[in-house]
């Protein structure tokens, strides 16, 4: 995925948890409230002392399926991999890096070999949907070594079980989704802040209250739209193609979160795991989106998109013309450069529900090691051990651990420039990035598994170009297209 390369500068701030790994818990820094009290809310995930088959073994680590790629992340990988060694003498890792541009190929090589990798990592859900069916349940070896998942999110946990069986992985770095905006740009507008909790109405120009839904979102965005001579684009000469500020930015990175998971919990193939499927929600975010940028004008095209003022193909909210941008938590990494005065508020609603789409990556271990029991050893000292922190900084992850997550917030709003200057402002409504969990797309996550999954995302592209570059198309015309393609890519 593009959002990899994107993170630079968050700083996760766990501290390691006391576990068999012989590990105790870091001081909190100055100013952060401690551990202990980060975890009053929810008890630590923890193991019980290990006793791994005796015997020396040689584990295979594999990356990059996801993030990893940086020189400077590898370089932490390998020294978490001797952090471990140091402990487990009889246990050898070696890490088997392969750039994420060719890691599905030559993963996809590994396996069929006979002799895979041990542990994969770190990977999403769609790395790991792209291989489904490959993937070690560790729900046997939670059960024998004692594992205590209780710290985690329910929901997070259902988003590593298959249809309700077996556990593919522990919850490490989550993602949820988010509103950013630009307080500026409301108030020269006259406009209320978009609700900073969840539930909350919209108070409207004319002082009417509405719900936040995508229905509210637009008529909001068409206020923020101006033009080079000042006028918005719901006034009688708005001229659309000298455009300087946006009312809104969807998330580019994928057609499945161009609008779609975020107006529902859907996925484009039927329950029968073979017929594809075009769900009304998201043929409905798909109109919504499109009808943004060609008719009312509050989103960029991909033209647009893709020029220097707009950052140039990058995260356009960034440019700091943008006035609302739907994206996951892993864009605040770069967000500096949106400006001093932007915040945080609640997704809005379609249809009465709130979809929160989520990103997450963890670790896993395939179904063919030859080592699964020390494997799990290494996952659980990346996930949960001393190589918790460690890994959480090089991904710039935001940890699933509850109560690692204060501290987290905590540190991002302590970090200064070079000059001294605190890097994110104050009062950023850090809260509704947790509150959005309960609304996440755990069930029928938008990165889920699809037949023949990489061909099949050749086709999404393709449509997201189509509908982000070329104006005067029949939506409906081109999503029956799209899924007939869907389809043919499924059938083989």
């Amino acid at each position: 995925m593009k959002r990899f390369g994107r993170q630079t500068t968050i700083l996760a701030v766990v501290a390691p948890l006391v576990t068999a790994c012989g590990g105790s818990a870091s001081p909190a820094p100055s100013g952060a409230s401690s551990p202990s009290a980060a975890a009053s809310s929810a008890a630590p995930a923890s193991v019980a002392p290990a006793t791994v088959p005796p015997g020396k073994v040689t584990l295979s680590w594999f990356c990059c399926l996801g993030g990893g790629d940086e020189e400077s992340q590898q370089k932490t990988f390998k020294e978490l991999a001797n952090s471990f060694m140091a402990t487990h003498p009889d246990i050898t890792v070696k890490l088997d890096h392969t750039a994420y541009a060719g890691a599905r190929d030559a993963f996809a090589v590994k396996l069929a070999s006979g002799s895979p990798p041990d542990v994969v990592g770190p990977l999403g859900v769609g790395g790991a949907s792209a291989f489904e069916g490959q993937w070690l349940d560790v729900q046997p070896l939670v059960d024998k070594y004692q594992v205590d998942l209780t710290g985690y999110d329910p929901q997070m946990l259902n988003l590593y079980k298959a249809g309700g069986q077996g556990l593919f992985g522990i919850p490490f770095a989550i993602y949820p989704s988010e509103l950013y905006y630009q307080l500026d740009m409301f108030d020269e507008a006259g406009l209320e802040y978009p609700p900073a909790k969840y539930g909350e109405q919209y108070k409207m120009p004319d002082g009417t209250m509405v719900d936040w839904n995508y229905d509210t979102v637009r008529k909001v965005a068409m206020l923020l739209t101006i033009d080079s001579t000042g006028k918005n684009a719901t006034e009688a000469g708005f001229d659309p193609s000298h455009i300087v500020q946006y009312g809104f930015e969807p998330q580019r990175d994928d057609l499945r979160t161009n609008g779609a998971a975020f107006f529902g919990q859907e996925r484009l193939l039927a329950d029968d795991g073979k017929t594809a499927q075009i769900p009304d929600s998201w043929r409905a975010a798909w109109h919504w989106v499109y009808d943004g940028i060609w008719k009312d004008h509050f989103i960029m095209s991909d033209q647009v998109y893709q020029t220097p003022a707009f950052m140039g193909g990058y995260d356009a909210f960034n440019s700091g013309k943008v006035a609302m941008n739907e994206n996951f938590l892993w864009s605040v990494c770069c967000i500096t450069e949106a400006g001093g005065n932007w915040n945080l508020a609640a997704l809005p609603s379609y249809q009465g529900k709130v979809t929160a789409p989520l990103n997450a990556d963890t670790f896993r271990i395939t179904k063919a090691s030859k080592h699964p029991e020390q494997s799990f050893e290494f996952l659980r000292f990346l996930v949960q051990g001393d190589g918790k922190t460690k890994m959480l900084n090089a991904i710039s992850g935001f940890p699933a651990l509850k109560s690692d997550q204060a501290s987290f917030f905590q540190q991002l709003e302590q970090q200064k420039d070079d000059k001294g200057k605190n890097i994110y402002p104050a009062g950023v409504n850090w809260p509704v990035v947790t509150d959005a969990i309960q609304f996440a797309d755990v069930e029928k996550n938008s990165e889920s598994f699809m037949p023949n999954y990489n061909k099949s995302l050749d086709v999404l592209v393709k449509y997201l170009t189509r509908f982000t570059g070329k104006s005067g198309l029949d939506v409906d015309v081109e999503l029956n297209k799209m899924q007939t393609e869907l389809q043919a890519a499924f059938d083989k």
